[in-house]
């Protein structure tokens, strides 16, 4: 059997830490065309009421994939380095190697898949991997470098991970010389729902996880460090007691949906504020129309103000022609025509005073703006769809 005190030798690369200079803000905050604004107080905050719920001993693996939802990676998980955070997951190596180049410290493990060739990568960088099959384990065994790793256990969902009731693959892979097993997990596929058929279901889930572990200590083998929950797992059974949560939206101050009902209520901010300009200003005659297919009719004498933010910058196309809204001057202002790769119209006619290089708010609660769930519910989506798809093209400023 492995020796699980094997310790993995350092990462042969040095980190430094001028990649990224710690700074209250490292992004020029005056910008021309469209922004992200991140409120790192409110980021603070969220980590700390997150960490405050959590159980004895469990300790905050923060998610930072795509972006860290939108939010600029390497930025967040610096800023979380700072806050005493030193656990994180990604979803590709590519973006665990990012980290590591911008000196992010701690562990960083990859939820997803990486191929067996990225043994050597892995090891180098001082990355964990999760391991989704008892065949990809042999394959990243195989080539021979010392790999520390996280066990995917699959209690329901049917993604990736070996089946709970599987302890014949569970087992060998705590046996593989050039694998190290640190820890062992699973996921909650409806963890946010408090429907009474899918509550049922994640207690299943949580129950076929125990049986496992059990099961693996019957036959000689000591449990790693396991985790269970994420933002919803925490929010909806905040007494599972693990050593590790992985949070990944709550984190960043919203739920995924503003309809969506937690067991435990907590004082979470939103964190991101998506923002742009008005770089032009015209009026159009009633009957003319505005944009690509003419799918927009003016009903009177209009006043529109072109922004310089699209699809391409993450902003849903399905929001055109009044689905969606944005905010000037702290008021409301209808999209009109169909959004855009790089622009969209807005109808300011009922607004007052807008001048050119007026600043538009299409997220941001709080700030004259709506919030991330509202707007991802208004284009049929959810706020880790909106917010981990904001174009790479877009500025991250700290406020």
């Amino acid at each position: 059997m492995l020796d699980t005190k094997l310790e993995i030798e350092p990462a042969r690369i040095k980190l430094n830490m001028e990649n990224w200079q710690h700074q209250a803000n490292p992004w020029k905050k005056e910008t021309e065309r469209a922004w992200i604004e991140v409120n790192v107080e409110n980021l603070r905050h969220n980590v700390q009421a997150l960490k405050q719920a959590m159980q004895p001993g469990c300790e905050l693996m923060a998610v930072v994939k795509a972006e860290a939802y939108g939010h600029g990676g390497d930025f967040i998980a610096a800023q979380l380095n700072q806050m005493g955070v030193t656990s994180f997951a990604v979803a590709t190596i590519e973006e665990g190697i990012k980290l590591r180049k911008n000196g992010i410290r701690g562990d960083i493990l990859i939820l997803g898949y990486t191929g067996a060739q990225g043994a050597r990568e892995l090891f180098e960088y001082d990355l964990t991997q999760t391991l989704i099959s008892l065949e990809y384990a042999k394959a990243l065994n195989e080539q021979g470098f010392a790999i520390k790793a996280h066990l995917k256990i699959d209690t329901g969902m049917h993604r990736l991970g070996i089946a709970s009731e599987d302890i014949f693959s569970a087992a060998a892979v705590f046996f593989m010389e050039n694998l190290h097993i640190c820890g062992m997990f699973t996921h909650l596929c409806c963890a946010d729902s408090r429907q009474p058929d899918d509550v049922a279901f994640t207690k299943r889930q949580i129950r076929r996880f125990y049986s496992l572990v059990k099961a693996l200590e019957k036959n000689g083998i000591r449990a790693p460090k396991l985790h269970i929950q994420s933002s919803y797992g925490l929010l909806n059974y905040p007494t599972l007691s693990c050593d590790y949560v992985r949070v990944g939206i709550a984190m960043y101050g919203v739920l995924s949906s503003p309809k969506d009902e937690t067991a435990l209520k907590l004082d979470l901010r939103p964190v991101l504020s998506l923002k742009s300009r008005i770089v032009l200003i015209r009026e159009v005659k009633k009957g003319e129309c505005v944009g690509y297919g003419r799918s927009f009719q003016a009903k009177r004498k209009t006043r529109i103000g072109i922004a310089s933010i699209g699809y391409a910058d993450g902003v849903p196309r399905n929001l055109s022609n009044g689905r969606g809204m944005a905010w000037v001057n702290g008021k409301a202002a209808p999209i009109i025509g169909r959004v855009c790769m790089d622009q969209l119209a807005l109808d300011i006619t009922d607004i007052g005073h807008v001048s050119v290089g007026g600043v538009v708010t299409l997220i941001g609660a709080g700030c004259g703006g709506g919030s991330a769930p509202s707007v991802a519910a208004s284009s049929g989506s959810i706020s880790n769809e909106l917010l981990s798809r904001m174009g790479a093209r877009l500025p991250v400023v700290a406020t």
